[in-house]
């Protein structure tokens, strides 16, 4: 056997090593928080820089580790070849394979990145200078390969750039909170709240608003008792007044400013001016965006708008309430009404109000029922039936199951909801 090359083995383990680090450091810096990372640049730190820098050019970086980790496994692989064909002749091809491959899986691939994998953003803060330098180093060859892969892919008719993300940022971080509630970092009430944070701008004023027919009105030309009495009865403080037809708003009375008149009046409610008192309606269109109704809410200081659709009719009434339900769920004072809307059942199905919206229904069992072609229960039971059905009806669509409990008119006014995945496997149970 020939005596032992100690440079070519240093040079052996030197390489391994640099691979190592280039391994580690590519996991590092594709699996760090960005988010912390920003934090931290915002706060000083100049490695945190250096990394969020290095994933602007993302495809450099990318190129620059795989070219030097590869680089450095060759050479390695073919430093060992050398040794072993002198040491075993040319049974040592195979010898160098496998120790070569043992050695770099292990400990250049997988060892390094399960480590930068657990402790991604402090080896990114480390590995931010070192590679950076590389990439500099690396510039024009990255450069020249680039320019090759690129070409290839012309001439195969792909675009470089044609794809794009996937994924829009909105939906990155709404996938990034459901992932973090799955593992246990953030509770239901908190993903919901964000992600009704996130649906303001999809959402549109005629998804949250009361519909006329639920609207609490007065008639202006009522006696002013009637119309005290039905403000006092109101589980709300601003009403919309009507004179000839109820869809005729001509005002808003709100109960302060009736509280005022009456104190003004000595208490003579004869005397009170029921016109006089209401405040011009604010007509807003049904179609607006959530996110942009909240802003003229801000900007115009009131909390009640009336929507309308397209021919210029009072469609319902949306409030700043409503708006914020969207993002932090049901606000309820004293004054509210409680409607049990929903009751879950033992074995996971629902007994739902017609009227109750879908939006709400899947925040409280955590569903995923469509909410595009209808606002309520009962509209995407219609929109889905292409019919108004009777009781005793059932019907089968994303996933569950519709029975008609009553109607009223043309209203569905309950529907037992069953999740069919639930039913079957509580069905198996039973047979077994």
């Amino acid at each position: 056997m020939e005596p032992v090359d100690w440079f070519s083995i240093l040079a052996i383990v030197i390489c391994l090593l640099v691979s190592f680090v280039f391994a580690g450091s590519e996991t590092a810096l594709m699996a760090f928080s960005r988010a912390r990372m920003l934090r931290l640049e915002k706060t000083g730190n100049r490695r945190a820089g250096i990394v969020n820098r290095l994933l602007e050019k993302r495809e450099r970086l990318l190129g620059a580790l795989l070219l030097g980790n590869n680089a450095v496994n060759i050479a390695a692989s073919s430093l060992a070849t050398g040794l072993f064909l002198v040491w075993f002749g040319d049974v040592g091809v195979i010898y160098a394979t496998l120790v070569m491959t043992l050695l770099v899986v292990v400990f250049a691939e997988v060892l390094p990145k399960t480590i930068a994998f657990n402790d991604s953003d402090r080896i990114a803060l480390m590995a931010a200078r070192p590679i950076a330098f590389v990439v500099r180093l690396l510039g024009p060859v990255l450069t020249a390969i680039e320019a090759l892969v690129r070409s290839i892919l012309k001439l195969a008719g792909v675009r470089a750039n044609a794809g794009g993300p996937v994924l829009s940022a909105r939906e990155e971080l709404r996938g990034a909170v459901d992932l973090l509630h799955k593992e246990g970092s953030v509770e239901k009430l908190d993903r919901d709240m964000f992600g009704g944070l996130l649906d303001l701008r999809d959402l549109t004023v005629s998804d949250v608003m009361i519909h006329r027919t639920e609207m609490i009105t007065v008639n202006v030309d009522d006696p002013p008792q009637a119309v005290v009495e039905a403000v006092l009865a109101a589980p709300v403080t601003r009403v919309p007044l009507w004179r000839d037809s109820s869809e005729n708003i001509i005002g808003v009375l709100h109960a302060k400013d009736l509280l005022r008149a009456i104190q003004t009046a000595g208490g003579d409610l004869a005397k009170v001016n029921i016109p006089s008192l209401g405040r011009p309606p604010w007509f807003v269109p049904e179609i607006r965006p959530l996110s942009e109704q909240l802003k003229a809410f801000r900007r115009r200081k009131m909390h009640f708008a009336l929507a309308v659709d397209e021919y210029g009719e009072v469609m319902g009434l949306v409030t700043l309430e409503d708006i914020l339900e969207e993002i932090v769920g049901d606000i309820s004072d004293e004054h509210d009404i409680s409607v049990s809307g929903c009751q879950p059942q033992t074995d996971g199905s629902v007994i739902a109000d017609g009227a109750v919206p879908i939006r709400d229904l899947n925040r409280l069992m955590d569903w995923s029922l469509p909410d595009g072609e209808a606002t309520t229960i009962a509209g995407l039971v219609i929109h889905e039936a292409r019919a108004i059905p009777e009781p005793g009806q059932s019907f089968t669509f994303h996933g569950f199951r519709f029975r008609v409990l009553k109607k009223e008119r043309n209203r569905i006014t309950a529907l037992h909801i069953t999740p069919l995945a639930r039913k079957a496997a509580t069905a198996l149970m039973k047979a077994g």
